[in-house]
Parts: structure tokens; C-alpha cells; sequence
């Protein structure tokens, strides 16, 4: 059995107009609910044994800010070029490359690829993973590289408004 927690990067700032989308920080919405999603998600008592995220700023500053809350280290997440702006057969293929025998990973990625893939991978149909948004879910494989289409279940789906 595998575990796969998809976190949306939390809310960016387009205070900047200069920046480039890759470079774009989280804005004071951002950095106040990504705290507070930790500490929500580490109640649920899942402990990722890796973190996997894009390497565009607010999804790796996401990253690092629930990291620091649920007690992984920083300097140990991956950061997989393959999950900027990734449409969901891309994020597949990124999971189904997920190093063994890790059962429990939290990926850090961007709409809408991330909502596309959720909705396939668990067959369910959520209409956007709003920012800072957790879909976790269960999947029956013994083994990463046979994740497929319509394989998991959900666990439970969490973003900042719904509480």
C-alpha cells in the first residue's frame, strides 16, 4: 500500500510584475495558511518519508514551511524540474519514478495539472485544488511504478477556507 499527499503550492504574490512566474514568492496569505495547513495535516498523524516538489519558489517555499512544521528536513526535500506547471500524465510519470521503498510521499506541484491529476488518479471530481490544498490518498500497489489511472482512493481533501 501506498500513500500520496498532493499539496498546491500555497497563495503567490503578483506584487512584482518584473518577476518571472518560477520566481514568484508567496504572498502574506500564502505565507499565514501554509503554517497552519501543517499544522492541520500533521493532527492526521501521516508521516511522509519524502517530500517531492517543484522547484518554482512558492512551491518549494510550501514545501519548506510545512517541512519545518511536521519535523522533516529541509535540506532533504527534492526538488523534480519535471512538476513545474506538469500536466497530469507528467505528474504520473513523476510518481511512478518515486524512489522504493518509500510508502508515504508528499508532492508539491501547481494547477491545474495538480487538480487534473487527482481527479484521474482517484476517479473522484474535485473542481480545483484551491492554494495550499491537501488531497491525500491511499493506493493498492506494492510498488510506485505501478500507480495508474483510477488505482486510489481518497483519504481526505483540506485547503484553508474549508475550516
Amino acid at each position: 500500500m501506498k500513500t500520496l499527499i498532493i499539496v498546491r503550492h500555497a497563495k503567490s504574490s503578483w506584487d512584482n510584475p518584473t518577476l518571472s512566474d518560477f520566481n514568484r514568492p508567496l504572498n502574506d496569505r500564502g505565507l499565514h495558511d501554509a503554517p497552519r495547513m501543517a499544522k492541520r495535516f500533521k493532527e492526521k498523524e501521516l508521516i511522509p518519508e519524502r517530500l517531492i516538489s517543484s522547484p518554482a519558489k512558492r512551491a518549494h517555499d510550501t514545501a519548506i514551511i510545512i517541512a519545518g512544521i511536521i519535523g522533516y528536513p529541509e535540506t532533504s526535500i527534492i526538488q523534480n524540474k519535471k512538476l513545474y506547471h506538469a500536466e497530469e500524465d507528467e505528474i504520473l510519470d513523476v510518481v511512478q519514478g518515486f524512489p522504493e521503498p518509500d510508502d508515504v510521499i508528499m508532492l508539491f506541484g501547481h494547477n491545474p495539472g495538480l487538480t487534473d491529476f487527482a481527479n484521474r488518479l482517484m476517479d473522484i471530481h474535485i473542481d480545483n485544488i484551491p492554494t495550499c490544498g491537501v488531497a491525500a490518498s491511499s493506493i493498492a500497489v506494492d510498488r510506485w511504478k505501478e500507480v495508474n489511472w483510477s488505482t486510489a482512493k481518497l483519504l481526505f481533501f483540506d485547503y484553508p477556507k474549508l475550516h
